[in-house]
């Protein structure tokens, strides 16, 4: 199993356009756009979450379980020559991710329910998820997309996030296909969610930059917030 971070912070806040304006004319004084984006520092993620028939990530969500995990598959602009598992885990305020890249054809084997595969599989990412499959009952549960705009600065190891235009659709076996439905899951055009992530400390200068009036952190979860629809 890849470990791609160690436990980091993880601060969630709302935002609607206008704040989201004053905070970024801040970010790009002091911070530099991520290279993985476009000029401006932007690109389109979708995740392919997994849960069981209890919603036993879902549940332990709401109900702030302080130690809880959720695996997803991820893929960037439609590229499906890039596909990572990945298990997100959290405990109390601290996150980290574990990862492991597999084929596009491994992906839609898994997406179709042909599993096999997984079981003698070099990642151990892979092989844990084969094994929850079976004894937790994990199974594709939705497809989240949105488009994220990234800001990097290195003391700290700090990465802010501008999530925007986050959409939800239900689990299909053509999640990777042409012909996927989804729905806008914000609760106005133009919402967003702004996140900051470090290390061991967050920078004064960059705690600085993203406080604005009304702004209030508090523990949105786009899985979350695309399981009101099913």
């Amino acid at each position: 199993m890849e470990q791609r971070e160690g436990f980091r912070h993880e601060l969630k806040y709302g935002i609607g356009y206008p704040q989201y304006l004053e905070i970024q004319s801040r970010l790009r004084r002091v911070m530099r756009t991520d290279p993985h984006g476009d000029a401006a520092g932007r690109y389109l993620i979708r995740s392919i979450y997994f849960d069981n028939f209890t919603d036993k990530a879902l549940r332990e969500k709401v109900y702030g379980v302080p130690c809880r995990e959720k695996f997803r598959i991820r893929y960037y602009n439609d590229d499906f020559s890039f596909i990572l598992l990945e298990k997100k885990v959290k405990e109390d305020s601290l996150c980290r991710k574990y990862d492991a890249e597999i084929a596009e054809g491994e992906c839609r084997r898994l997406l179709k329910g042909d599993t096999g595969w997984m079981r003698g599989h070099p990642a151990a990412l892979v092989r844990e998820l084969y094994a929850k499959m079976g004894y937790q009952a994990l199974r594709p549960r939705v497809l989240v997309s949105y488009v994220r705009e990234a800001y990097l600065y290195g003391p700290g190891n700090v990465r802010i996030t501008f999530d925007s235009h986050i959409r939800s659709g239900m689990y299909s076996r053509d999640f990777l296909g042409e012909g996927r439905t989804d729905v806008s899951v914000g609760e106005a055009p133009g919402d967003m969610v702004l996140e900051v992530k470090y290390d061991a400390f967050l920078p004064s200068v960059i705690r600085d930059l993203v406080q604005t009036g009304g702004l209030r952190q508090q523990t949105f979860s786009k899985y979350g917030a695309s399981r009101r629809f099913g």
